[in-house]
C-alpha cells in the first residue's frame, strides 16, 4: 500500500493518474514545460478552459507541488506559474504522448500537418509515413 496526500494506492501508476486527473492538467503542465507563464497567458493557450477550471487546477497543481505560484509585490499583482523540479520530469512524458498522438493520427486520422507542436524522435515520424 502506497499513501499519498492521505489517501492510500496499491500501485504508483494509481498515484500518477490520480494526480493527472482530466485533461485540463496536462495542457496546463504542456504550457508550462519550456516557460514560466502568467494565468492569462495559459488562458489564452488553452481553449475551452474556465477561468474557474483554470484556478481549481492551478490551485491543485500547486499543492501536489508539481507547479509553483510565485505573486510580486506589484500594483496591480502579476502571479507567474512555472514548473517544479517534479513537474520538469514531466516533460518527456509528455514528450511521448505528443509522439504518440502524431503516430496514431497518421494512422486513423486525417491531418494537414499545419500544427505547431511536432515530435522531436525522427525515428517515430519516419515510421509513421
Amino acid at each position: 500500500m502506497i499513501k499519498v496526500n492521505n489517501t492510500e494506492y496499491n500501485c504508483p501508476f494509481e498515484v500518477a493518474i490520480d494526480i493527472m486527473d482530466g485533461k485540463w492538467k496536462l495542457y496546463i503542465l504542456w504550457h508550462l514545460r519550456h516557460k514560466t507563464r502568467r494565468f492569462s497567458d495559459l488562458k489564452r493557450r488553452i481553449p475551452g478552459i474556465t477561468q474557474k477550471m483554470l484556478t481549481q487546477k492551478l490551485r491543485e497543481l500547486e499543492e501536489e507541488r508539481i507547479v509553483i505560484r510565485k505573486v510580486y509585490a506589484e500594483v496591480p499583482p502579476r502571479v507567474e506559474y512555472s514548473l517544479t523540479e517534479f513537474g520538469k520530469q514531466l516533460e518527456p512524458i509528455m514528450e511521448l504522448l505528443l509522439e504518440w498522438g502524431h503516430y496514431y493520427s497518421i494512422a486513423y486520422g486525417e491531418s494537414d500537418y499545419q500544427y505547431e507542436c511536432r515530435p522531436k524522435n525522427k525515428k517515430l515520424l519516419e515510421m509513421a509515413s
